[in-house]
């Protein structure tokens, strides 16, 4: 749980690159608490603008824990995403 700490600290630094290969190892070394990691994950995204990849680890964050913030942040990227006109930089 100390790790992911760290993660969120880092995230909320701007310290993204350094978060992912954080996150990445937890991944690959963890059996609990992958639904947080994977809504970490989506935030870092998110931050780095990469809002496709913010999407998916939300996503997967639900699968794992439909119960978990990465519900409500996946709506509001989505209501983000929503709100672009994309007719309007047609123009």
């Amino acid at each position: 749980m100390e790790q992911l700490t760290t993660i969120k600290k880092l995230i909320e630094q701007g310290d993204v690159e350094q978060a992912f290969r954080l996150i990445d190892h937890f991944l690959q070394t963890s059996s609990s608490n992958k639904d947080q990691a994977y809504y970490l994950q989506g935030n870092a995204h998110r931050k780095s603008g990469n809002w496709q990849q913010a999407l998916n680890s939300y996503t997967r964050s639900i699968e794992l824990n439909p119960d978990n913030p990465a519900r409500e942040a996946r709506r509001m990227v989505m209501d983000i995403l929503n709100f672009f006109h994309k007719d309007m930089y047609n123009q």
